[in-house]
């Protein structure tokens, strides 16, 4: 229970901490996915709204925190941990959409696009001449899966006849299986599945549409290509760190180990990467700012296109992803039907690894 309680609180404290700083990570021009001119990055309203934001959120944060971890320790019922991850998050949005609410109707009344010149910026090269993808980076998590299955082709006949394949709070399994191929291997099929998952997005970030800014285009679009590469490296960092965890979690199955802190092979490297991940994007997710105005442009209202703030629903835009409006990375246009595929595509693997894991 108390590696249970440890690692749901350093989870709730990461996607807190993000909660609170992504504001000032984000780009200005964009504040709480509203998209406003630089003119009026610094009006009362936007800068009241950022504050009233990071109260709410801490606020959330500490009362989610203290009735999960508290409920999760009296009852012992795990399921509140994710919960309470879950409850986070939505509260998280909840602030998130009263400061967007705020800035759309501040800026609708204002009329702060009126009399400005609205552009769009598009770097032809990025399809003639995309940032190389990071092979060399792809590297550690394809040794680690291999490693893994290797290690479980080794030992799969001294394996139990009955393999764990869930643990509770306490350490002891609440779950078996019968030893299968596709029990013994299914989190090799996840190694697997994750990092061409990743690799894939890795590749369409490489080639996904930027959002530049039209008033210094060249820049922006330098600024961007820079952007796009060390993403492409995180995710693929981010894959090796999950594979990892993946061969630690497999060779506790494996070996039937059943103590609490087994847990932490598991986890630890995950949300090591995880952090990782969000520190490295997190320190050059905004654009530098300051370069001396070429066009006289500024960027085109087109909040039209975003949903909530958050979701990117455009039929027109064929790009498959874009940059996020608020947090770290890219997200999915919506409107694209790839997208869907992708989203069903990433379903059915998440189906047959469940089949394989414990249907026996």
């Amino acid at each position: 229970m108390t590696v249970g309680i440890i690692l749901s609180s350093v989870l709730l404290a990461l996607v807190l901490l993000l909660a609170l700083v992504l504001p000032s990570i984000t780009s200005p021009t964009v504040p709480f996915g509203v998209r406003v001119p630089d003119g009026h990055v610094d009006d009362p309203v936007v800068v009241a709204q950022s504050r009233h934001y990071r109260w709410r959120v801490l606020l959330s944060g500490v009362v989610t925190a203290v009735a999960g971890v508290g409920m999760f320790a009296v009852t012992g019922a795990t399921f509140l941990l994710p919960v309470s991850v879950l409850l986070l998050l939505g509260a998280w949005y909840g602030c998130f959409f009263l400061a967007n609410q705020e800035i759309r109707a501040a800026k609708a009344a204002g009329n702060w696009y009126g009399g400005l010149r609205q552009g769009v910026a598009v770097d032809t090269g990025l399809r003639s001449d995309p940032p190389r993808f990071p092979w060399l980076w792809l590297a550690f998590p394809a040794i680690v899966t291999v490693a893994t299955a290797v290690t479980g082709i080794i030992r799969y006949p001294a394996m139990p006849g009955q393999l764990a394949v869930h643990y509770g709070a306490g350490g002891q399994a609440d779950r078996l299986a019968p030893k299968s191929i596709g029990t013994a291997f299914s989190l090799v099929i996840v190694q697997v599945i994750v990092t061409a998952l990743l690799s894939a997005i890795a590749a369409g970030i490489l080639r996904g549409r930027p959002d530049l800014d039209p008033a210094h285009p060249d820049a922006s679009a330098r600024w961007h290509r820079e952007y796009a590469s060390l993403g492409a490296r995180t995710l693929l960092g981010l894959a090796g760190m999950i594979t990892l965890g993946m061969m630690g979690a497999s060779l506790l199955m494996w070996t039937g180990t059943r103590t609490p802190w087994a847990a932490l092979a598991v986890v630890v490297p995950v949300l090591a990467g995880v952090g990782l991940c969000m520190v490295v994007l997190a320190r050059h997710n905004r654009e530098p700012r300051g370069t001396p105005r070429e066009t006289g442009l500024t960027h085109r209202d087109d909040d039209r296109f975003w949903r909530g703030g958050l979701l990117y629903i455009n039929r027109e835009d064929h790009a498959l992803m874009v940059p996020r409006r608020f947090g770290l990375g890219w997200t999915l246009n919506f409107g694209n039907p790839r997208a869907g595929m992708l989203l069903a595509g990433v379903l059915a693997l998440i189906s047959l690894v469940v089949i394989l894991r414990f249907g026996g």
